[in-house]
C-alpha cells in the first residue's frame, strides 16, 4: 500500500510541473492495481493555428482572376498564370482544381463580382484577384461569403477573418535593373512607360527605385515617365513608348502589362529593361533584362497553407530573400561591360541587409528631401506612402 502511495504522489508532482503542456498532450496514466481499469478517452486533435479548418488536398478548389489573358504568352497575367502554375505542380493539384476567369476587367466591378461568383458556384475555397482594381469587390464579398478565403494581388486593404493582400519587394529589382540601364545609355535619357502617376505607391516606387539604380553607376543619366493611366492598355503602351523614344531615350523601362514598350525599343534601334516576365523572347535585340516576379513562391505557400489548416489573414510581402522577385538573366551579348559585376555586387548587399534600396536621406525632384540618415524606409511608407519622385525624374 505504501508502494502504492508512493507511486501516486510522484505521479502527482510530475503533473504539476507540466501541467500547462500536458493538458493537451498526455494521456492518463495506467490505473493501480488497486483502481479499476478506467476507459482510454479518444486522443485529442493537433492544435490547429489557422482561421479555417484544413482541407484535403484532392478537394480543394482555387479560383484565380486575370485582368488578361495568359495565352498572351508574356506580361503581367502570364506572369501570375506562371505562378498558379507552378503552384499546382508543386502541390500535385489537379487541372480541374484550378478555376481561372481571364480577361476580366479590374475597372468594371461589375464583371469581377460575376467572375468571383461563378468561382464561388464552382466550389472555390480560395480565390486570388490578381489586379489592383479587384480590391473593393473582393473586399465586400469577403463580407458576404465568410467562408471562402479573399487573397488580393497588390492593393492594400484586408479584414481580421477571410481577406489578405499580397505583394513584393519589386522595387529591389527595379533597382538591380537601373544599373543595367544607367550602365548601357549613352543619350543619357532613359524611358519609363508608367501604368499610374505620382499618386500610386506601387508605380511610383518603382519608378524610383529604378531611377536611384541607374543614379548609382550613372549620375548624370536622367529618367523620363510617361503615364499611361491604365494597368492594362497595349495601345497606349505602345504610343508612350514611341513618345519617349522620340524625346531621345535610348533605354525604354516599364511598368505597364504588355512587352509593347521593349517592342518599339527594338524597332527604333534602342534598348529596354522588360518587366512582369523575361521578355528578352519578345525583343532579343533590345531588352537588357527584366525585373521579374516569382508568384508560385507566395501561390503554393498561401494554398499549402489553407490545405494545413493553417492559412491565416496575414498580408504577405516577400521579396528577394523569400525567392518572389528577381532580375531574368541578363541578355549577355547587349549589356554594357561591367553589368554583371555591378549588379551582383548590390544583389548581395540586398539579400545580406546592408542595403535596402530606400536607405537615408533621399532627394526629390522637387528640392525637397525624404528619409532620415541611418534609417530605411518602411514597409507601410514603401507600400502605402510614397507620393514623390527622385531627384533624377522628369514626368513627360
Amino acid at each position: 500500500m505504501k508502494k502504492i502511495i508512493s507511486i501516486i504522489l510522484t505521479l502527482l508532482l510530475t503533473l504539476s510541473l507540466f501541467t500547462a503542456c500536458a493538458e493537451k498532450e498526455a494521456t492518463p496514466a495506467e490505473p493501480t492495481p488497486a483502481e479499476p481499469a478506467a476507459e482510454e478517452p479518444a486522443a485529442e486533435e493537433p492544435s490547429i493555428t489557422g482561421i479555417f479548418p484544413a482541407i484535403a488536398k484532392e478537394d480543394i478548389k482555387i479560383g484565380v482572376i486575370h485582368i488578361g489573358n495568359p495565352a498572351d504568352g508574356s506580361g503581367y497575367t502570364f506572369a501570375h498564370d506562371q505562378g498558379i502554375a507552378g503552384m499546382q505542380e508543386a502541390l500535385g493539384l489537379e487541372d480541374s482544381q484550378i478555376i481561372r476567369k481571364n480577361n476580366v476587367n479590374d475597372s468594371d466591378p461589375t464583371a469581377t463580382e460575376t467572375a468571383i461568383l461563378e468561382c464561388i458556384e464552382e466550389g472555390a475555397n480560395i480565390v486570388f484577384g490578381t489586379s489592383w482594381g479587384y480590391m473593393d469587390t473582393m473586399e465586400a464579398l469577403a463580407a458576404e461569403y465568410p467562408d471562402v478565403i479573399f487573397s488580393h494581388g497588390t492593393g492594400y486593404k484586408c479584414n481580421d477573418t477571410n481577406f489578405n493582400n499580397y505583394f513584393g519587394r519589386i522595387y529591389q529589382s527595379r533597382y538591380l535593373s537601373g544599373i543595367a540601364a544607367g550602365l548601357k545609355t549613352e543619350s543619357n535619357l532613359i524611358g519609363y512607360v508608367a501604368a499610374m502617376g505620382q499618386d500610386n505607391s506601387e508605380v511610383t516606387g518603382g519608378i524610383n527605385a529604378f531611377a536611384m539604380g541607374v543614379n548609382s553607376v550613372n549620375p548624370d543619366a536622367q529618367v523620363y515617365v510617361k503615364v499611361t493611366n491604365s494597368w492594362f492598355s497595349p495601345e497606349e503602351e505602345t504610343n508612350a513608348a514611341k513618345a519617349l523614344l522620340s524625346e531621345g531615350c535610348d533605354v525604354i523601362a516599364q511598368h505597364c502589362d504588355t512587352p509593347n514598350p521593349q517592342l518599339e525599343a527594338e524597332k527604333a534601334g534602342a534598348f529596354g529593361v522588360g518587366y512582369n516576365s523575361d521578355m528578352s523572347k519578345d525583343a532579343p535585340k533590345a531588352t537588357l533584362t527584366s525585373a521579374v516576379w516569382n508568384w508560385s513562391a507566395y501561390y503554393t505557400w498561401a494554398v499549402e497553407n489553407v490545405i494545413n489548416g493553417t492559412w491565416t489573414n496575414e498580408n504577405y510581402y516577400g521579396g528577394m530573400v523569400e525567392g518572389l522577385v528577381d532580375i531574368a538573366p541578363l541578355n549577355e551579348s547587349i549589356v554594357a561591360e561591367g553589368t554583371e559585376e555591378a549588379i551582383e555586387t548590390a544583389r548581395q548587399s540586398i539579400l545580406d541587409g546592408s542595403f535596402n534600396v530606400f536607405d537615408g536621406v533621399i532627394e526629390t525632384n522637387d528640392g525637397k528631401t525624404v528619409g532620415e540618415e541611418g534609417k530605411t524606409l518602411d514597409d507601410a511608407t514603401i507600400t502605402g506612402g510614397i507620393n514623390w519622385y527622385f531627384k533624377t525624374v522628369t514626368v513627360k
